[in-house]
């Protein structure tokens, strides 16, 4: 990794942020005359149809020579979509991930999505479930198959709601733990790296923190996208201890009683 690289991502994460809000600006205005150019010409061609400016929809960010993806969020998922593939659970629940991961789930077996939003959508073989991860309507040692994807480390920031606690994520992660049954598996993923509070987007943890934190379990799997956005299985978790925004994604198992 480069020395600016590395300088960058110790930069306050507001500034990159910023900079690429203002980079987004500054791409505007060639951008519309681009589509502007576009427009004309279009309307040029032999039956081309009538164009209304009043039915004008710019899309001026689209003209990208790859396909954009968010590379957490697409490793992750589809990282949990396979292992859950892979232990084929009578039933799935999940906790606050991304809802696209979670109704493709039901093409492989009935799931539960709780959230302290409900999901207010009619999806074969979804149920939705208002709850927090503070607080999940289950027994104690009940779940065969769980995830919670990218979740944990808003807990108790505040951005969606939830009530402000410094101790949100090591609650979450307690209460994940307490719901898993013997033999049960739990896909558990957040930022891993220098440990910080980004206040109030996310906190992230040590990896061996995450570990630690679920003592009943042993982890099965360690996999994580690192800096350079790039993701691997079976990682040793202190590769990514340095990171300053990884993806850390855990494969826990709890042993059978």
């Amino acid at each position: 990794m480069s020395t600016l690289r590395a300088r960058a991502q110790r930069l306050p994460p507001l500034i990159p942020y910023l900079g690429m809000r203002a980079l987004s600006a500054a791409a505007l205005p060639p951008a519309l005359a681009h589509h502007v150019r576009n427009r004309h010409r279009y309307r040029s061609l032999p039956g081309a149809e009538r164009l209304r400016l009043a039915d004008s929809f710019p899309k001026l960010a689209d003209r990208l020579p790859t396909t954009p993806y968010d590379p957490h969020y697409l490793h992750q998922d589809t990282w949990a979509a396979q292992r859950v593939s892979e232990h084929g659970p009578d039933r799935h629940v999940d906790v606050g991930s991304r809802v696209d991961y979670v109704c493709f789930l039901t093409s492989l077996t009935a799931v539960s999505f709780v959230d302290i939003r409900p999901l207010d959508v009619q999806i074969e073989g979804l149920t939705s479930v208002e709850g927090s991860v503070l607080a999940m309507p289950f027994e104690d040692g009940s779940l065969e198959s769980v995830s919670c994807l990218h979740v944990a480390e808003h807990i108790g920031l505040g951005r969606y709601g939830d009530p402000l606690d410094p101790q949100g994520s090591v609650k979450a992660m307690a209460e994940l733990q307490r719901v898993l049954a013997p033999g049960g598996r739990l896909l558990f993923s957040l930022p891993v790296g220098r440990p910080r509070v980004c206040f109030d987007a996310h906190r992230i943890h040590a990896p061996q923190d995450v570990i630690d934190r679920f003592a009943e379990l042993e982890l099965v799997e360690f996999a994580g996208v690192d800096d350079e956005k790039v993701f691997a299985r079976h990682r040793r978790p202190d590769e990514l201890s340095a990171a300053s925004y990884a993806c850390g994604m855990f494969h826990f198992r709890r042993p059978d009683s």
